[in-house]
């Protein structure tokens, strides 16, 4: 599948210190995905985030077409009851 991350997205990933690696990772291997508005998906993982020292999700947000998934946005969050949809792995997924 070919990742494309925006000038937005590629921005806000630097200010908020998410590296390119794991934004990568997480659209491959995403352990859930979830549907949203516009048509847009939002792809999250739980990581232990070596800066916080805490467990947080990352989010990104973006629109997937054939073989190809463009990164609108991207943030990490601490609120993990908030976005985590409970029941596993596949709960939640497109």
């Amino acid at each position: 599948m070919k990742i494309i991350i925006t000038e937005h997205a590629m921005f806000e990933a630097n200010r908020r210190n998410i590296p390119e690696e794991l934004i990568r990772s997480a659209i491959k291997n995403p352990l859930q995905k979830l549907s949203s508005k516009k048509r847009r998906v939002i792809v999250q993982n739980k990581y232990h985030d070596e800066t916080e020292e805490k467990e947080m999700i990352l989010r990104i947000i973006g629109m997937e077409s054939a073989g190809e998934f463009k990164v609108i946005t991207v943030y990490k969050t601490s609120k993990i009851d908030k976005y985590w949809k409970k029941g596993g792995k596949d709960e939640g997924n497109i």
